[in-house]
């Protein structure tokens, strides 16, 4: 059997690999062998797949910055609608990065080749509409957020909740003994640079207001596998010293922090199941803030607070992740540890919402049921 892959951004490209080490796995014990192609990075490459595109090409976060890679989609869509046709895969899995993968969706359509959705577009938090479109294209979606599989029912479209596969890849019960030291802050800028170049400068003034009276405190940036240190520091211009964190191994240092900065993202997910007390802050392009108000139809952006249905960890958006804003939280936080008590009784309620380990492998065997129930 050959499948093609297409991620868009890292955390596609992580989760999207454990899904193929599975699925490679899954079909052995059925007797199949299976090819991956498609469009992904260095995880699914690692995974076994053959990368035809890479999903740096595409990694962008915003209205105005999707529109801005607009011009390079063209050229993109062009070489996957060659190599479909080329490669006949059997099916075509999208993971997330709906901008680009709907578009993949209509080139596999056209050549009769069935579409499946691993974590499928946030249509339930805006453009609605899109409803439409994956009940027209997408044969069967595969969940991985508990609450969303009401919402696409409600639309007849067949979904399946396979659990998150951050839960594996977190792997809890492996962490929970490390102790945070007091006074670690763990920064998390983001996996784009739009999100780096906006996010760290703040980080680094509100480290300079923190350190001036706390100064046991110190700032670790753990940093994303396609960012170079130096690039991360040049983005640091304050005096608080910067200690940059190499990501492998990742889970295991959070538990470290005594608390963490994060751009909002999986990565809040990731610190809510490593059980990590975390401030959410988040910059956009400012024609895309005014936009996205418009059109955003939940309250928060951090899915932990999201799968919750409260605010667990606090959001600072826009003008409030300015850097005083920030670190007025935190030495709240630093002042009152009864914050981090009741975090961590709302991180055990999430853990507990999110299931058990073993994600992927189930999410391998549904799409292997629905390639035999829809073309086999």
């Amino acid at each position: 059997m050959k499948i093609w892959i297409s991620a868009g951004e890292l955390s596609g490209d992580i989760q999207g690999a454990e899904l193929l080490r599975a699925l490679r796995t899954a079909s052995e014990t059925r007797g199949m062998t299976l090819e991956a192609v498609g469009m992904g990075g260095a995880h699914l490459e690692l995974a076994g797949q053959r990368n035809i595109l890479r999903m740096e090409e595409l990694s962008v976060m915003g209205l105005v910055e999707v529109l801005a890679s607009l011009p390079r989609i063209p050229g993109m869509l062009k070489r996957v609608r060659q190599a479909l046709a080329e490669e006949r895969p059997d099916a075509v899995l999208l993971v997330d990065a709906p901008e680009f993968n709907f578009r993949v969706a209509k080139a596999a359509g056209a050549l009769n080749i069935p579409v499946y959705y691993f974590i499928p577009p946030k249509v339930w938090a805006w453009r609605t509409g899109r409803v439409a479109f994956l009940k027209k294209h997408v044969r069967s979606i595969f969940s991985i957020l508990p609450f969303e599989v009401d919402f696409y029912r409600a639309h007849g479209i067949e979904v399946e909740y396979v659990g998150n596969p951050l839960v594996d890849l977190v792997n809890y019960d492996h962490i929970r003994h490390i102790a945070p030291e007091a006074g670690r802050i763990g920064l998390m800028p983001g996996s784009r640079k739009k999100e780096v170049e906006s996010l760290l400068p703040a980080f680094s003034a509100a480290a300079d207001l923190l350190l001036r009276e706390f100064p046991q405190v110190s700032f670790h940036c753990i940093r994303a596998p396609h960012f170079t240190e130096e690039y991360l520091r040049s983005f640091w211009p304050g005096a608080a010293p910067l200690h940059v964190v190499e990501p492998e191994g990742r889970y295991a240092f959070m538990r470290t922090c005594q608390c963490l900065l994060s751009a909002s993202g999986t990565a809040t997910l990731e610190s809510g199941l490593a059980g990590v007390p975390t401030l959410v802050a988040y910059r956009l392009n400012p024609l895309s803030y005014a936009l996205g108000r418009k059109v955003i139809k939940v309250k928060w952006i951090s899915l932990t607070n999201l799968i919750l249905g409260r605010e667990a960890f606090p959001e600072h958006i826009q003008q409030d992740a300015a850097p005083a804003a920030l670190a007025g939280r935190i030495r709240s936080w630093l002042r009152e540890p009864e914050h981090f008590s009741r975090m961590a009784k709302d991180m055990e309620e999430l853990r507990e919402k999110c299931g058990g380990p073993g994600s992927a492998e189930r999410a391998a065997h549904a799409l292997l049921n629905a390639l035999k129930k829809h073309c086999m």
